[in-house]
């Protein structure tokens, strides 16, 4: 095997001939990528048999995975994976924990089944935050809730900086909790004499309402859904006493 899979057989590459452990390794050292779908050989790493690809050796009769998808070529231990006709490749399950959203073209939990926003062909769009691809990852997707994807340990590292989505700049997650605590510290931090009277026009990242609203340094709240994930939207500010 390798830090990749567990496997007892190495896949000998469609394109260079050469034998890699899995279709990364082989990535990672060559300047070209391995079709997963056209390798028909492996070598058993038992018994050093070259021979068409299967589950077993037939040589020594070694084990080369616990599970092996005879169509994507995948070999490894046994993680309830499951191939996925629509996404083209293999997840990991359980399959009865799943379902395949035919717009979003991607399998996700039940849990989100009817409860998440949608986004044509989302999950061929890469990982905004590392710039890799999401579809094909070994790492599993995470679903904002304005329906675009990150890894879930690139969502996990976002969180440590910001609350945003990197393409949106919707919210990522709920903050209810926190906008009720930002309206305690904004009621109790009065602005400086010059600021009291000063209004702004907003946009709200989270429902892409306008209001006009007091200015305040520790944020503007939108009075339509009452989020503080919002931007003046570079328009004139006016006085209470101009109007």
């Amino acid at each position: 095997g390798c830090e990749h899979y567990r496997r007892g057989c190495r896949l000998r590459a469609p394109c260079c001939g050469k034998l890699y452990p899995c279709r990364l390794c082989h990535d990672a050292a060559e300047e070209h990528q391995l079709d997963r779908f056209q390798v028909s050989e492996v070598q058993c790493s038992s018994c050093r048999l070259l021979q068409k690809a299967q589950q077993h050796c037939e040589g020594c009769g070694s084990l080369f995975g616990e599970y092996y998808c005879d169509i994507c070529h995948l070999f490894d231990r046994d993680k309830k994976q499951y191939h996925c006709q629509e996404c083209g490749i293999c997840r990991i399950g359980p399959k009865e924990d799943f379902f395949h959203c035919s717009k979003c073209n991607l399998c996700l939990s039940l849990s989100l089944q009817g409860k998440h926003k949608c986004i044509e062909n989302v999950s061929r769009q890469d990982c905004p935050i590392c710039l890799e691809d999401i579809h094909t990852s070994r790492v599993g997707a995470h679903v904002l809730p304005c329906g675009h994807l990150l890894h879930r340990t690139c969502y996990d590292e976002m969180l440590k900086e910001g609350y945003r989505c990197p393409l949106c700049m919707h919210s990522a997650l709920d903050m209810t909790r926190y906008w009720r605590q930002l309206d305690n510290e904004v009621a109790q931090t009065p602005m400086p004499t010059e600021y009291q009277n000063m209004m702004v026009e907003i946009l709200c990242n989270d429902c892409n309402a306008r209001s006009t609203v007091q200015f305040h340094l520790l944020g503007m709240k939108c009075q339509s859904c009452e989020s503080y994930n919002t931007a003046q939207d570079g328009r004139c500010r006016l006085s209470l006493e101009e109007q």
